[in-house]
């Protein structure tokens, strides 16, 4: 029941906005249905460069947006963007299908036009940019924002530390492993998570200019075929300081990489079902320098937020100690 109402009881600092027609037109006055001031929020000139601004005061997830026109005006804006930031400074735009998303306004001042999200925002800032309006009018403006707050466990990663989580072998499934993340950084490069066994075999994801690379390695060649080793990359560009998710599936011999929206699936070579890995999974480095192989190898360096293993929240266990 993520629906909430989230604008309507925010103190009027929570609004800023590009610029103002005049006070009564200032940004604190676009709220739906209301009628204060001169009724919505209204830009000093109508072009392409205003902006109507949000701060939730918390990262909140955000599930449908709604708009209106200024009360009893000829002000409506008939189509905009969605912008979102966690800092107020480093902005991305809403996107759907993997295209930017403009998204029909308003017909007329008083209407409400809704539209639920298809996928939710997590954010605390929200921006609307006007992209056209009524031509007889000019750009005029109030909304509501839905919602509920955004639960999140983040921990932060200064490029010389790791998190190590010893499996209990009781729990262990060898057929299925489950791991999702969330990260946030500025370096192109680092290891994510690093997963090691006694012959050499190993799970790798490591961040390298901006790109993530799954490298999955079958290391004793006298069991396994030289061919046994797979890296996969996807992503690029997500040292942008924004969050990117990852989910990493492995059944059997099938294994599914998600970076964001992005899922690529494949059939591991060799005896994958028997990949021989220690009981230690470490996020964020390799405990020992120069264990394995020949990648970058630095350490990451911004925040992880919701780790889970199988089900299991290991932040939450490290802040448990």
């Amino acid at each position: 029941n993520c629906d909430d109402p989230l604008v309507s009881a925010l103190p009027q600092s929570s609004f800023s906005s590009s610029s103002e027609l005049s006070s009564s037109h200032s940004p604190g006055f676009a709220r739906l249905n209301r009628r204060e001031g001169a009724g919505g929020w209204s830009p000093l000139v109508s072009n392409k460069y205003q902006w109507l601004q949000i701060d939730l005061g918390e990262r909140t997830e955000i599930t449908a947006v709604a708009t209106q026109g200024g009360y009893g005006s000829s002000d409506w804006v008939t189509r905009y963007l969605l912008m979102f930031s966690d800092s107020g400074r480093n902005w991305k735009q809403y996107r759907q299908e993997e295209s930017i998303w403009a998204f029909s306004g308003n017909t007329n001042a008083d209407s409400v036009v809704y539209y639920k999200l298809q996928h939710s925002i997590k954010a605390r800032f929200l921006r609307f940019v006007p992209l056209d309006w009524n031509p007889n009018g000019r750009i005029g403006m109030r909304i509501e924002v839905y919602g509920c707050t955004y639960r999140s466990e983040v921990v932060g990663f200064d490029g010389k530390s790791c998190l190590i989580y010893t499996l209990n072998k009781k729990l262990i499934n060898a057929l299925k492993d489950v791991i999702s993340l969330k990260f946030k950084t500025m370096q192109s490069d680092g290891i994510l998570l690093h997963r090691e066994g006694q012959n050499g075999d190993h799970i790798t994801l490591e961040l390298t200019k901006g790109k993530l690379s799954l490298l999955i390695n079958l290391g004793d060649t006298k069991t396994h075929p030289s061919n046994a080793q797979i890296n996969i990359t996807l992503g690029s560009l997500l040292d942008d300081q924004h969050w990117h998710s990852v989910l990493i599936e492995h059944f059997n011999n099938q294994v599914n990489f998600t970076v964001d929206k992005h899922t690529h699936h494949f059939h591991a070579k060799g005896e994958f079902s028997y990949l021989d890995l220690d009981y230690e999974l470490s996020f964020g480095g390799i405990p020992v320098p120069g264990k394995s192989g020949a990648l970058s190898r630095r350490n990451f360096h911004g925040c992880f937020e919701n780790i889970y293993y199988n089900g299991v929240n290991i932040i939450d266990l490290a802040r448990k100690h």
